[in-house]
């Protein structure tokens, strides 16, 4: 078996890891033992995964697919931005000058520059996934707006650690999802393989993230809730 075959073998089986616990912690009570505790396995698992995906990416580009391979190297910094920030939340939950600190910026900046880099590639290079490499852009110039207004002043909002560490593990899920959607099932189920399982794989999940995560702002947030919808009918 080569080398590259092995660090295949590793990211496949983190990855089933992976999906298995991050259901499991975000089906059980939210700061019970099993949660705390699949949620730890799941973080461990993800960061096992992405350093096994960072020679992996850079091997495809070694291959002369620059393209898929710049696309992977993109995918691994947002999903590294979600990984640290759902871990870091909640061990700087009381220390927010701490948590927006050096990692924090570096990791601003950085989703930005690969959210500019892949739109143009996406824009003007690639010749498939075109679509989905422009809409996938979005994520990382986005991010970096919402974490550029976030490191400017101390929220007010005690539970600002919730939100953040809410927020990331939806981009978690996204990742997990579009890995075993785009990835695993296919060969499951290889009947189900082609060009619109591909964008629904890779388009679905980012969807449902919306979705799922306005309603645990609205389970988890209320109050704040409340006060946008009376201030918009005003």
């Amino acid at each position: 078996m080569s080398i590259y075959s092995m660090m295949v073998l590793v990211h496949v089986s983190l990855g089933t890891l992976a999906l298995a616990t991050f259901w499991t912690a975000g089906l059980s009570r939210k700061g019970s033992p099993l949660h705390k505790l699949t949620g730890k396995v799941y973080l461990l698992a993800m960061t096992g995964l992405l350093a096994a995906a960072l020679p992996m990416s850079l091997k495809i580009i070694a291959w002369g697919k620059p393209v898929i391979g710049s696309f992977l190297l993109y995918l691994l910094v947002i999903t590294s931005t979600s990984v640290w920030t759902s871990w870091r939340s909640i061990k700087d939950k009381r220390d927010w000058s701490r948590f927006t600190g050096t990692a924090y910026k570096g990791l601003m900046w950085l989703n930005l520059a690969s959210g500019l880099a892949i739109a143009a590639v996406g824009l003007f290079v690639a010749q498939h996934m075109q679509l989905i490499m422009v809409s996938f852009s979005g994520i990382g110039i986005f991010s970096f707006v919402q974490m550029w207004r976030f490191s400017r002043c101390a929220p007010d909002e005690p539970r600002w650690w919730l939100r953040q560490h809410l927020g990331a593990m939806l981009g978690n899920g996204v990742a997990t999802h579009i890995a075993f959607l785009s990835i695993g099932l296919p060969k499951i189920l290889p009947m189900l393989a082609g060009p619109v399982l591909q964008n629904l794989a890779w388009l679905g999940p980012l969807a449902i993230s919306f979705v799922a995560g306005t309603l645990l702002r609205r389970k988890y947030f209320p109050n704040r809730a409340v006060a946008r919808n009376v201030a918009e009918m005003a």
